[in-house]
């Protein structure tokens, strides 16, 4: 489901007379279906970066990101705004959303938009979000208005709403408590146990032992930092 083989990543300074840092070279790695792949390494070694790639957010210089048949280095950006919408979800540590938008239509806005009926999106929404412990009084207020610990679950609500075949998610449990982690992890297992694809950066240790089938060091891919 997803595959990257040898990716290099550079990032020219601009304001440095246009030198150019490679940060990341040889980077590879495959993802099966039902299968959770955690991203290791220290601060810097450049997990973010491959996760941003596989995303479509930052460009390779090189090399091959292909999800379920997409090369994302070759694609044209309205691919890539396909494949995110129907194929690859991605769970970051912030929430970003249009203001004064309520809470229940930011978590079901990813069935929304593949076309899902509003009814049935809004039952998956208030599913999800008493999974998480948003109170029920907090579904028609926008989310920006929240703490940043219920905004976290908010997206990782929406992040979950829609049943994607490929998952890349970005800290999922940071900072929560042992309830709504616990909760977490359970959705990870059930997208798991569907056949999900997914990738994901963990520094709870615990979390990424019970989730986690195989660690990949993306030391091993940054100039410098190889053992």
């Amino acid at each position: 489901m997803i595959h990257v083989e040898n990716v290099t990543k550079t990032f020219t300074l601009h304001n440095q007379g246009g030198a150019e840092i490679r940060v990341m070279q040889g980077a590879n790695l495959s993802v099966a279906p039902g299968e959770c792949v955690a991203l290791t390494g220290n601060s810097g070694a450049g997990k973010s970066t491959l996760m941003r790639m596989i995303y479509g957010n930052y460009l390779a210089a090189s090399g091959a990101i292909v999800v379920d048949g997409l090369d994302i280095v070759q694609a044209q950006p309205r691919e890539i705004l396909t494949l995110r919408r129907q194929t690859l979800g991605y769970v970051s540590q912030f929430l970003r959303v249009v203001p004064r938008v309520p809470t229940l239509d930011v978590v079901a806005e990813p069935l929304l938009a593949i076309g899902t009926e509003r009814a049935v999106a809004h039952e998956r929404a208030r599913d999800l979000l008493t999974r998480l412990n948003i109170p029920q009084t907090l579904w028609s207020l926008s989310p920006t208005t929240f703490s940043g610990g219920e905004q976290q679950r908010v997206n990782i609500a929406r992040g979950f709403a829609h049943t994607y075949p490929a998952m890349l998610l970005d800290e999922p449990t940071a900072s929560l408590d042992a309830t709504n982690r616990a909760t977490v992890l359970s959705l990870i297992e059930e997208a798991k146990s569907r056949g999900a694809a997914i990738i994901g950066i963990f520094h709870d240790h615990e979390a990424r032992d019970r989730v986690a089938d195989r660690e990949i060091d993306v030391s091993a891919f940054t100039p410098g930092m190889a053992a």
